[in-house]
């Protein structure tokens, strides 16, 4: 999410030169009457990076489109350190896995999931599983995999789930995130990302406002750790589920739908933390993420940049009996091995002690 705007180059002497400007006797008497910084002016006066909501406020109090005037910050995370060799990881094991190309399997449960939102009105879904079984990588898949160039994708990887994939919009929501866990500063993420101009002040009646006015194309929102909403964020109370529920509902045009992850049922998760909203009882199909078939996890370990033997490969469909972490994990400790030249065994003893940690998947596994 782009966090700030400025005023692009050739704009500055139109926003000096704003009539609304000249009424103050400075920079400061501005700051002053805004309630902002004097360096928040100067910057936005001299075309440096604005907090976003103050950019808009300052706009607003000089008379200016800001949308004219001003050009997002790149909405791009600062590049992730690469391999000396300048390749990808192929075995992501301590993260969510958030480019298609390294994310296997889970078709049944796609198909399922994109059925309900490429037709109107877009239908809410739930993805239930254990921990580190997948959700939050499934809910990554879902928002990438149809926007995502060829090029950086596997061959016949499937991409047409949607016929108008363009039109839609996705919106990932982290509740793990502290900026998520506010009223105020969801709702506002949630507005950016729709590209809807933030009200002032950003409460639950200007919001709905905002969005049954203007929400006028497919739009998908993605709740991960949505536990944490609930047990950790007494700001998202009955009242903020509720509204939310009548959004989807009844103000949207069926344009809204949302997906959530949790280790349990929406119902039972809201009433073991206190809730009541009917929200929780909009989610009509239920995922769960089990563990792989074994044609989707043969894939996930063909993808080594190095082949493994076949007696490798059976030893990790055991090991592991084909959830995807344990898969990664097994995979990356055989892979480390041979680009050591080591021609030995002793990565399956590391093998066995890195997925002891995860040893829950292993307990017993959910209904397909």
């Amino acid at each position: 999410m782009a966090r700030s705007l400025r005023v692009a180059p050739e704009y500055i002497e139109k926003v000096k030169s704003a009539p609304q400007l000249n009424g103050y006797r400075s920079q400061q008497s501005l700051a002053t009457d805004i309630g902002f910084s004097l360096s928040t002016v100067k910057s936005f006066l001299t075309g440096k990076p604005v907090d976003y909501l103050n950019f808009l406020e300052l706009s607003k109090k000089l008379g200016l489109e800001w949308q004219d005037i001003a050009y997002k910050e790149p909405e791009t995370q600062p590049p992730k350190p690469q391999p000396t060799n300048g390749e990808a990881s192929p075995f992501i094991t301590g993260a969510p896995i958030t480019q298609p190309r390294y994310f296997f399997g889970r078709e049944k449960e796609l198909k399922r999931l994109f059925n309900l939102l490429k037709r109107h009105p877009l239908q809410n879904s739930a993805i239930i599983g254990k921990k580190r079984s997948g959700k939050t990588s499934l809910l990554h898949y879902l928002k990438n995999i149809t926007t995502t160039p060829v090029e950086q994708l596997r061959p016949a990887q499937k991409t047409d789930w949607l016929a108008h994939a363009e039109n839609y919009c996705w919106i990932f929501v982290d509740l793990q995130d502290a900026r998520m866990q506010s009223r105020e500063g969801l709702l506002k993420y949630i507005l950016e990302s729709l590209k809807m101009q933030v009200p002032t002040p950003c409460d639950l009646d200007r919001f709905m406002n905002v969005v049954s006015d203007n929400l006028h194309s497919p739009t998908v929102i993605l709740l991960d750790e949505i536990g944490v909403g609930l047990q950790r964020c007494p700001e998202l109370d009955d009242g903020f589920w509720e509204s939310l529920r009548s959004l989807a509902t009844n103000h949207t045009g069926g344009n809204l739908a949302f997906v959530l992850a949790t280790p349990e049922s929406p119902i039972e998760m809201a009433r073991n933390t206190g809730h009541s909203s009917p929200f929780f009882n909009i989610f009509g199909y239920t995922a769960y993420p089990g563990v792989l078939t074994e044609i989707e996890a043969r894939g996930l370990i063909a993808s080594s940049p190095i082949p493994f033997t076949d007696e490798d490969v059976e030893w990790i469909l055991t090991q592991s009996c084909c959830w995807p972490l344990l898969l990664q994990i097994l995979c990356r400790e055989r892979l480390f091995n041979l680009e050591e030249g080591e021609n030995n065994d002793n990565w399956r003893e590391e093998g066995l002690r890195q997925i002891k940690s995860f040893t829950h998947l292993l307990d017993s596994e959910l209904a397909e």
